[in-house]
């Protein structure tokens, strides 16, 4: 008790209970080993570890990756976006996304996956209403439909000759989550990392610690300082506000291209034999269901404007209409404007870059808010899922889903939540000690 309650004022009892439970009663633990222990001397020895073996160990599947972005000067016409100049970023740190899905689905934690989809209900019946209809409750991506028509699609689908009989074909479902993280309260240092889960697995074990069911897929670069100097240096003129907005979206599809290879995409097809965790050999088809990722972040992957005019990425209902939120008028052009994936859209973009590269628009001109790109807010670039998944019938645009920590419990209501304290601050009297009270 005397530990806890000298030098730091922060140690709380659960740590004073681990110091007891995980060191001094642990059966490894000596006294005598301690004898001439050197903080200074222990955390230098585990620099030079560090320097021997980085974090991103290749046993692990990591692998240092580049990509070449091309940049465009407004004003200036280029031959075309190919042979315009070109800065490579690289200390890309990523993981192949298909080794990803086989070492999450041959864990042991496969023993827990529910790999046939299925509808689930409760009975509704009482003693006064014994024949009181069922209902269908959905609880986790395995019991909704989605994963349903996707498993009966697959059922359908004519099996690879090469197979056995009793081999299973099943759907992983994948959700991906990244969120760029500052690490620091007085500087730059911050991470962008990526994680993949695994749908199959329920959320009530998914969101454990102890499940270990984030799978680390990459680390997003920041645009580099040196890009903002080579392009000084090439052109003469320091890169516009427009110019880096566009090479942030280039960055970030350009990354996702790297983890969507062709490998995953033959996956994808034509699916991968796997013995997973619970020892029974299947074919697995990967399906990625969503993206989880806060507002800006969100826009950034799908290419769209953060809070422009159609700020919802989900559909194109104006800005102006958001006050209609949750009546029935609201949902109906949800559902009318909704976004789609159109070939007509990837004309636009193709379109729109060769204005950019090739004839010196600005990504910002008159000329290409003209276009549809500038009536549903959309940037100049196509999202890496369109490029890989728009031949396959898939809408990008479903992939991202609300994030409900990020958009309502962080932001919507904490801002709506601190505007009424104000509000009861400016009224005076007692409201704001009422408020404490209740």
């Amino acid at each position: 008790m005397e530990w806890q309650y000298s030098g730091s004022m922060t140690k709380s009892a659960g740590e004073l209970q681990r110091l007891v439970d995980d060191v001094i009663l642990d059966e490894h633990f000596k006294k005598e080993d301690l004898l001439g222990f050197s903080v200074e001397r222990e955390q230098q020895r585990l620099d030079e570890h560090q320097a021997i073996n980085p974090e991103f160990s290749a046993k692990d599947g990591w692998r240092e990756a580049s990509v070449r972005l091309h940049l465009p000067k407004p004003g200036l016409q280029q031959e075309d976006e190919e042979h315009a100049p070109a800065f490579v970023v690289d200390k890309i740190w990523i993981r192949s996304f298909l080794e990803v899905v086989k070492a999450g689905l041959q864990d042991v934690s496969a023993r827990k996956f529910h790999w046939f989809p299925q509808r689930l209900f409760r009975s509704r019946a009482t003693p006064d209403n014994p024949l009181a209809e069922p209902e269908r409750l959905i609880t986790d991506m395995y019991n909704s439909d989605t994963m349903i028509r996707e498993h009966e699609d697959l059922q359908r689908q004519p099996r690879n000759p090469e197979d056995a009989p009793d081999v299973e074909y099943v759907v992983a479902g994948i959700l991906v989550y990244s969120d760029s993280t500052h690490l620091a309260n007085f500087g730059t240092a911050s991470l962008w990392p990526m994680y993949a889960y695994f749908a199959n697995l329920s959320k009530y074990l998914r969101f454990k610690p102890s499940i270990f069911a984030a799978h680390h897929l990459a680390y997003v670069p920041s645009l580099p300082d040196g890009l903002l100097q080579f392009y000084e240096e090439t052109f003469g003129v320091p890169a516009s506000a427009a110019v880096i907005r566009l090479l942030k979206y280039d960055l970030m599809q350009k990354v996702w291209l790297l983890l969507l290879d062709a490998e995953f995409m033959h996956a994808v097809k034509h699916g991968v034999l796997i013995v997973c965790g619970d020892g029974i050999t299947r074919r697995v088809f990967p399906r990625v269901f969503m993206y989880l990722a806060d507002y800006p972040e969100k826009c950034l992957v799908s290419c769209l404007k953060t809070l422009a005019r159609c700020a919802c990425p989900d559909c194109t209902t104006d800005k102006c209409d958001f006050w209609r939120m949750g009546t029935k008028r609201d949902m109906a052009a949800r559902l009318k404007n909704a976004r789609k994936d159109t070939s007509i859209l990837h004309d636009a973009i193709a379109r729109a870059r060769r204005w950019i590269f090739e004839d010196g628009t600005a990504p910002d001109g008159n000329n290409i808010k003209q276009t549809k790109l500038g009536l549903f807010s959309m940037a100049p670039v196509r999202s890496a899922f369109s490029q890989r998944f728009a031949s396959i019938g898939l809408n990008m645009y479903k992939l991202f889903v609300p994030d409900l920590m990020h958009e309502f419990e962080l932001g919507v209501w904490k801002g709506t939540f601190t505007h009424l304290v104000r509000i009861l601050i400016a009224a005076g009297r007692d409201g704001v000690q009422k408020l404490d009270g209740r």
